[in-house]
Order: structure tokens, then sequence, then C-alpha cells
């Protein structure tokens, strides 16, 4: 019976190919587009979780992509306050300006806690709290003596940066004031 009615299909029809596949056939085909239309959504999943934090500009227009990178920069100095622990770290450029006499720098910042481990007392980190940066960049910042600066928090929760909407380009500027004479740097490149 299919025989017939292919052959009447062809015969309304003339000079065109009628293409017949198995169910198979067509199951077939439907697992490779299903396949392959999965298989793109977690590599676009991927990619725009990888590139979260990347993504993020500060309210003054300071990237967070500026800093790529960053977990793997040489440290510069560390510093504790009562709230967090910071590491100063920053990117070759600037190591090689640090060694020059020129600094700059970024910040990253945790929540302290007693180590619950060594037999002596010790603040270690505990959870990451923030990435504080610091751009040099006298066309963007004239107003403050050419450094842009902006924080990115970071949720522990969600596992996300975000920019901090309070940091303005010049939030970290009236601290910096003090440090002036040492281009607005407060930690120094720390001897090895």
């Amino acid at each position: 019976m299919s025989e017939l009615v292919t052959k009447s299909v062809a015969q309304e029809q003339p000079g065109q190919k009628i293409e017949t596949r198995t169910a198979a056939q067509r199951v077939a085909g439907f697992t490779v587009v299903v396949t392959a239309v999965a298989v793109l959504a977690v590599l676009v999943a991927t990619a725009v979780y990888a590139q979260d934090k990347y993504s993020l500009k500060s309210p003054s227009g300071i990237a967070f992509s500026d800093f790529k990178g960053y977990e793997d920069w040489a440290v510069v100095s560390s510093a504790r306050t009562d709230e967090v622990l910071k590491v100063i770290v920053g990117n070759p450029t600037m190591i090689t300006a640090y060694k020059a006499g020129v600094p700059g720098n970024v910040k990253l910042q945790w929540k302290p806690k007693k180590s619950a481990e060594a037999p002596f007392v010790v603040d270690v980190p505990d959870v990451f709290k923030q990435a504080f940066v610091m751009e040099k960049d006298s066309k963007r910042f004239p107003k403050t003596g050419g450094w842009g600066y902006a924080v990115f928090n970071y949720d522990a929760a969600s596992d996300k940066f975000t920019a901090d909407e309070k940091s303005l380009a010049d939030c970290g500027h009236s601290c910096h004031v003090a440090v002036k004479a040492k281009d607005y740097i407060f930690h120094p490149y720390q001897k090895r």
C-alpha cells in the first residue's frame, strides 16, 4: 500500500524526487539535532558563566577584565584590618614598574579567621570578600592623580562577583591622598 501512495504522490508531482525515510532514520536524525542543541546550550552556559566576573564594569567605567589573570599575579604586600586580610598583587608590568619605583596594585580581601590547625595563634583567610582595584590612566582619571579605583564584591553563596555600585572612580582616592608623595600607593613592593 505504501508503494502505491509513493507512486501516486510521485505521479502528482512530476520531476520531483520523493524522499522516503524510515521511522528509525527520522529518530536518529532528531537525536543528532537534539544532542547538538544540548551541547551548544552547555557550551554557551559555560562561556557565560566563565565570563561573568570579567564582564563586570564599575560605575566609573573600570572593567574587571582590565585585571584579568590577577589570581596569578605576584604578591606586592599584605595588610590586615579588623575586618579583612588584604593581599596586594601586581601584574608583571606593575612588578617591573614597582622595582623601578612606580607603584600600582590590586588588593584582594578576605574575612580573617583564627587558624584551627596551626599550633600557634595566626589569622588566615576565611571567606573571600572583594577585589579592590586601582588603574592608572591620567586621561580617564585626571582629578585623582591619574588613578581610578573600583571594588568588585564577591558573594560566596552564589560564587559570583558584582561591581560595587557605590564604587565611583574616586572612591579610594580620599584615603590615598595621605600617600600622594608615593603616587597614592600605601604598600611598597616588599623585599623578598
